[in-house]
């Protein structure tokens, strides 16, 4: 049992000078018959490979980067699905010394051009829907000089298994400082393009010291599954940072969201923490008489992403007896709030309470600490190994989220109850939290406005009682165009093709103007408050 008191006077972290995950992971190999990951996809296809097995296997990939000719410190991008490769690849990657970049999948060839380019990616691990993607841009993509494709053969890609199969299983990697880059995430903003967050090997300790004890309760004989998709942070907040930090075994379901499906996963297996989207679990409890699955051996469901709401909490309490727990946390961070294991109270729709060490504020736009029931910006202190560098190349945009006396801020604003609970209250900018992702409104904007039928666009999050938000466009045409459903569904197909399909505009409405401030930038604030007021749902 956590003793929250005790811990928010006395943690200490303690850092050490080396530390890496795939180093945590072939330790784990030690135990020659521990399960790493079990996979599973639509088609019943199972697989199971052991910690024993994934030591050699990330061996033999470090060894196929070595062979390259890469250096330490060299980018390498990798988009793959829920796969044990996409583990191969990325843990082979530290092992070597190179940097992730991880793409998500529904990325679009702009979107990777970008991200290569920025950063200046060496090499890319692709499967064969991610070449098409690829090959759009390749000749635009300056740094990429090697192409591996997981799964067949192809023109100017390298077979995965051709390059497997030619290694040795023993590779000697040096031991790696808790400061050496590993890993950088490209994130969405409300202005501009999207920022490279840059983590260091401490980020993978801090999630051992406060995500794993306090959050997920994780212990080494524990089945987990989460379900999010390896491009994005929260697979590292899961698998790698949780999953393999603790050497339990992780679950991998490779196929789309079905509800009945996934209970029937949970079951099978047996999962003992599942970590759940919000979305995913308002979708699940529609299913008919939840009772008939037995989830007895399930210790832990946790959701983040957005606040969940009563319905679904109670839900799962009446059918299973299980309390969901809600955590919260960024790109650049690691878990900040949590209902943590043994907390006296979990209270629906709360993050939960701050976590130690973190140096955490609640800041006025003054700068001051809040009260008990006001809202202000959660802070955390800059420059502790638990948060990210930097913004990769953007000096500018990393000063913008520090204050002077070295708070980081993370735009999210939050009341803090009598109690020190604290309840979400919407962002500080203009990032829309749709169904688990997090979407700039810049980017969606951009693209909209490339349409030879658009003259301009704002971008904001409209409430949606399923997804949480939803995109919707706001957009004058041009002189010649006239509004109709037909246009709708062409600048909607329009913005799919361009960047990442789950960002399209669910909803469009023509307008004649934008609300605008002096200067000339879109009020997109007053657009979301309209928006809200009409749907009949309390502004955050």
């Amino acid at each position: 049992m956590i003793d929250y008191e005790k811990e928010m006077k006395e943690f200490k972290w303690d850092w050490p000078e080396y530390f890496d995950i795939a180093s945590v992971v072939d330790e784990h190999a030690e135990d020659r018959t521990k399960t790493a990951i079990y996979w599973e996809n639509e088609n019943g296809d199972e697989r199971r490979i052991s910690y024993w097995e994934l030591k050699f296997l990330t061996n033999k990939f470090a060894n196929v980067l070595k062979n390259l000719d890469l250096k330490k410190g060299d980018r390498v991008m990798v988009m793959l699905p829920r796969i044990p490769e996409t583990y191969v690849t990325q843990l082979g990657i530290i092992k070597f010394g190179g940097v992730i970049v991880p793409a998500i999948e529904m990325l679009r060839s702009s979107n990777i051009k970008y991200r290569a380019n920025d950063c200046g990616v060496k090499a890319i691990v692709t499967d064969m829907s991610g070449t098409k993607i690829v090959d759009e841009v390749r000749s635009e993509c300056k740094t990429i000089e090697h192409f591996i494709l997981l799964d067949g053969d192809k023109e100017g890609w390298t077979n995965y298994d051709s390059l497997m199969n030619s290694q040795s299983r023993y590779f000697k990697a040096d031991k790696k400082k808790i400061d050496d880059i590993f890993y950088i995430s490209y994130t969405s903003g409300t202005t501009g393009l999207p920022k490279g967050v840059v983590h260091r090997n401490s980020w993978m300790y801090a999630f051992k010291r406060i995500n794993i004890p306090f959050w997920y309760g994780a212990k080494d004989n524990d089945l987990i599954w989460a379900t999010t998709s390896p491009g994005w942070a929260k697979w590292f907040w899961t698998h790698l940072g949780v999953t393999m930090n603790t050497g339990a075994s992780d679950l991998l379901y490779q196929g789309r969201f079905d509800a009945e499906k996934y209970f029937e996963l949970l079951e099978k297996y047996p999962v003992s923490i599942c970590c759940v989207t919000p979305t995913e679990l308002r979708l699940m409890i529609q299913v008919p008489s939840l009772e008939k699955y037995d989830l007895s051996h399930l210790r832990s469901l946790l959701s983040a992403g957005e606040p969940l709401n009563r319905e679904v909490v109670e839900t799962f309490q009446k059918a299973f007896g299980i309390t969901i727990r809600d955590g919260y946390g960024q790109t650049e961070t690691c878990c900040l709030a949590c209902n943590y294991v043994g907390i006296p109270e979990v209270r629906p729709g709360s993050m939960g309470k701050i976590m130690p060490g973190l140096g955490i504020k609640i800041l006025d736009p003054e700068g001051r600490e809040v009260k008990p029931g006001e809202v202000g910006e959660i802070t955390v202190k800059a420059g502790i190994p638990a948060i990210f560098k930097e913004y990769y190349n953007k000096p500018d945009k990393t000063k913008e989220v520090i204050d002077d006396n070295g708070q980081y801020h993370t735009k999210d604003l939050v009341r803090v109850d009598k109690d020190g609970y604290l309840w979400f209250e919407g962002r500080a900018d203009d990032v829309i939290l749709s169904a688990g992702y997090r979407i700039g409104p810049f980017e969606v904007e951009d693209a909209l406005v490339k349409h030879p039928s658009v003259v301009e666009a704002a971008v904001i999050g409209s409430p949606h009682p399923v997804r949480g938000e939803i995109v919707k466009a706001f957009v004058i045409l041009k002189e010649g165009h006239d509004p109709s459903e037909k246009l709708v569904k062409e600048l909607q197909d329009f913005v799919k093709s361009v960047t990442a399909p789950y960002k399209y505009p669910r909803e469009i409405e023509f307008v004649k103007e934008l609300p605008k401030t002096i200067s000339g930038k879109i009020k997109r604030k007053d657009l979301k408050k309209r928006e809200y007021e009409k749907k009949k749902v309390k502004f955050p």
